[in-house]
């Protein structure tokens, strides 16, 4: 059985982006974080412990979002969704989205968003 577990728009203050500005300033990355797995017996125990722990899921981000900076969402996006699968052994698959609203890109735009989705053992 697979089931998934959404940690959506978790906002972190970072300083990501090719310009050196954006390395310097910073800004509010979001970031969204799909994880299949299977709870179906964590659901029947109602046990945390047979389950993926979202709380250290989302904590485990934030050390990977603020440890080093990236040119690229793409990059963090990628080195976020190894890094948890590595960490979690039970995640089957994993799509992680990281959203950059202040971008300099010469018009008005709502965000940029890279999406990454990856599958454990790949």
């Amino acid at each position: 059985m697979i089931n998934i577990i959404r940690i959506k728009n978790a906002v972190f203050y970072a300083y990501h982006g090719a310009l050196q500005e954006e390395q310097s300033i910073g800004g509010k990355f979001e970031v969204d974080i799909d994880i299949y797995t299977d709870f179906s017996q964590a659901a029947k125990d109602d046990s945390l412990k047979e389950t993926i722990d979202y709380d250290k899921v989302y904590k485990f981000a934030s050390k990977i979002v603020h440890a080093k900076k990236y040119k690229l969402i793409e990059t963090l996006a990628t080195v976020l969704a190894d890094e948890i699968l590595n960490e979690y052994k039970s995640i089957y698959k994993i799509a992680v989205r990281v959203r950059k609203h202040s971008v300099p890109v010469g018009g008005v735009l709502d965000s940029v968003e890279a999406e990454v989705i990856k599958e454990n053992g790949k």
